[in-house]
Parts: structure tokens; sequence; C-alpha cells
């Protein structure tokens, strides 16, 4: 039986207020961590780890979307771009020349209140893959 887009779409959002409970008092918890500290970074993992595993598990997932449109390449472009960046000046060092995209944002990042907004842009950002 299928069902109506205004359903599915109901149905998609259901659930969604408490996990964003959750996601705001892991990045309120996240925030009161130092930038780069071992916690800090062990947090960041378990989080990132936890949510990978619910996206591969199937866990939390809405029905599946309508195919994206072939505008979605361009979109991906700066993100790829980004990433060789990050993960080519990590591989390399991080020095003061060619510092990675997280040491040009620590000093934004160095009070809490700001800290805990990034950490909540980034987990509902990966919740949001994760529920796709």
């Amino acid at each position: 039986m299928e069902q109506s887009r205004t359903e599915v779409a109901t149905d998609a959002r259901g659930g969604s207020a408490p996990a964003l409970l959750v996601l705001a008092f892991l990045s309120l918890v996240g925030g009161q961590l130092p930038s780069f500290t071992t916690r800090a970074n062990l947090y960041t993992i378990c989080l990132g780890g936890s949510l990978l595993w619910l996206g591969l598990a199937g866990r939390g997932r809405r029905p599946e979307p309508a195919r994206l449109g072939p505008g979605t390449a361009w979109w991906l472009v700066p993100v790829a771009i980004f990433v060789l960046f990050e993960a080519s000046t990590f591989v390399l060092g991080s020095m003061a020349a060619y510092p990675t995209f997280s040491k040009l944002a620590d000093p934004l990042l160095e009070d809490e209140v700001l800290r805990s907004a990034a950490y909540f842009a980034w987990l509902t950002g990966f919740w949001a893959l994760v529920r796709r």
C-alpha cells in the first residue's frame, strides 16, 4: 500500500524533538571540554562512531526520499575540496604556514557557548545524515 506524501512527511518528523533534546544535551557536554584534549577527542570520536553505527545499522532512518537532482554533485565539490585539504594538512602536520581548518577555528571556539553551538551544528548535521 502506498502512502501519500503528507503521511510520509508526518512519519519522518515523528520523534525528532526528543532526538534534538539529546543532541542539545550532548553538545552542551562537548562544549565544556577544552579543544584538542584527549577527553575532547575521545568524546568526539565516540559520538561520531555512535552516529556512524546508527546510520549503518539503519536505526532512526526515515522513509527513502525522492532521487536527488543533478545539481547535488555541485554541492559535493566544495565538501570534497575541504576534506582533501583538511586531510592533507593533517597528514603532513599542521604547521603555522599551513594550518588545518580545525586549528584556524580554534580561537573562535575558545568560548564554551560557541563550542557548544558548533557541536550542536555538527551533531544535527550528522543526525540528518543518519536519518537519510
